[in-house]
């Protein structure tokens, strides 16, 4: 037998045959050194990069440990940023299809907190969350842990990063001693060591590689004068004219006006950055994923996380305060065989900095002569509909496309991505269809508010 197929692992015909249906055809490296100490329920340190699979990892293996008809929390998942937490919820939902009502419920800030006191006391079995919001509900005795049988810390160092340390320890403090721990981080520093010997009980230590492919991606830099800094990334654009750009800021004020500058330029951008309310992070994210905005102007913190494929170009408008956020930031863009292109712009009291950065790889240039760029456009490929409707609605894929090509008449090649959330659905539709032609949609006989975004 392949031991790098789920198969030769203790798991239920129901679990095995979802992960089929799924598209989890083998085992990753980390799954496949992970989830046999897992479902032995032994504690475990990962050493796991994202996308190694870690998730389905820690996934199979809470979710073959579930008692489903105890209605209690008995799994709670740690993550760094609200992005990160739906996209584990998400995952975990569709491990979980083996199975009728499992109930996953994320707790993150920048939501209200009234509707997550709602879904509380309908209980859950499985919460995922962000360590600020999860002791917020423990504090306030709306969460209960004394039923919990496992938790996971996913990308420990990210938290540590961010400042969680204080708040991961308490919200420990409210869980059994007796419970599985597993850790997941990409690097082990010595904050990650102290707090594995307080939390975890001999722990089994894993670590897995993928056989990565380096992005290829062409490095530039630019000197730029300290007021010329919009001329020339627009300048920029419009030398490269790339479909899709994440601009990095080293602030939130100077992403909301740098979105604002650019947006005069006749360029559509969107800020994303902390002081957003979650709703307001949905509607930038489902915009500049879907092709509604090709501009993205973000901080670093606000863009951890973040599940973007095909990104053109990265831009770092200022200096990154390390080298290691910049190969964070730049890795964004050129992967999966694609080529990316990564603009850092400079200023001259940054000079010095900047020579830390020179290498073979990168070229450093100027722009001397601008070119007119008065009539340089970067307008997206779609608007994006939104439908008063969603998950709580039983809505799908489907339902929505029939809607929309039967009866609205919409043909199929105008309707791009469709993301479905529990209140609200986003389509993404082609630029220039009829907008008085879709209010109040009827989907499966019922009427939907809509605007566009």
């Amino acid at each position: 037998m392949n031991t790098q197929n789920f198969s030769s692992l203790n798991l239920t015909d129901a679990m095995l045959k979802n992960l089929e249906k799924i598209g989890y055809k083998h085992m990753t490296p980390i799954q496949a050194k992970a989830l046999p100490f897992i479902l032995k329920k032994n504690d475990l340190i990962a050493k796991a990069k994202t996308g190694s699979g870690k998730t389905a990892a820690f996934g199979i293996g809470l979710l073959s440990n579930l008692d489903i008809k105890k209605f209690r929390v008995q799994s709670l998942v740690l993550c760094p940023t609200r992005e990160l937490a739906d996209q584990v919820a998400n995952e975990l939902r569709q491990i979980a299809k083996f199975a009728h009502n499992i109930k996953i419920l994320t707790l993150c800030g920048g939501v209200a907190f009234g509707p997550q006191l709602g879904s509380l006391r309908h209980q859950a079995h499985i919460i995922v969350g962000t360590p600020g919001r999860v002791l917020k509900h423990l504090n306030k005795n709306s969460l209960s842990l004394q039923d919990l049988n496992m938790l996971v810390l996913d990308e420990a160092d990210r938290m540590l990063d961010m400042g969680f340390i204080e708040e991961i320890q308490n919200v420990i403090d409210f869980a059994p001693k007796k419970r599985q721990t597993l850790l997941f981080s990409a690097t082990y520093p010595d904050e990650i060591k102290d707090l594995c010997k307080s939390i975890l009980d001999n722990p089994i230590e894993v670590e897995a590689h993928l056989q990565e492919v380096p992005n290829e991606i062409s490095e530039y830099f630019y000197e730029v004068k300290a007021n010329e800094k919009v001329k020339t990334l627009v300048e920029i654009f419009s030398r490269y004219k790339p479909n899709d750009v994440i601009v990095f800021c080293n602030t939130k004020l100077e992403c909301d006006e740098l979105a604002g500058e650019l947006q005069d330029s006749n360029i559509d951008a969107l800020a994303l950055h902390g002081d957003l309310e979650q709703y307001e992070r949905n509607d930038v994210l489902v915009q500049f994923s879907n092709k509604s905005c090709p501009v993205l102007v973000a901080t670093d913190v606000a863009a951890r996380g973040l599940d973007i494929k095909d990104l053109d170009m990265v831009v770092n408008y200022n200096l990154p305060f390390t080298q290691e956020t910049y190969t964070h930031r730049i890795g964004r863009t050129g992967r999966a065989g694609a080529k990316g292109i990564s603009i850092t712009l400079y200023i001259d009291k940054e000079l010095e900095k900047a020579d830390e950065y020179k290498d073979e790889k990168r070229e450093f240039l100027k722009i001397d002569n601008f070119s007119d760029t008065s009539t340089f456009k970067m307008q997206p490929e779609f608007v994006t509909l939104v439908i008063e409707g969603g998950k709580k609605d039983k809505l799908r894929k489907g339902d929505i496309l029939g809607s929309l090509t039967g009866d609205i008449g919409l043909s199929g090649e105008n309707i791009g991505k469709i993301d479905i959330y529990d209140r609200q659905t986003y389509v993404a539709l082609k630029n220039g269809f009829e907008e008085n032609i879709i209010k109040n949609i009827i989907i499966k006989k019922k009427r939907f508010t809509t605007w566009i975004l």
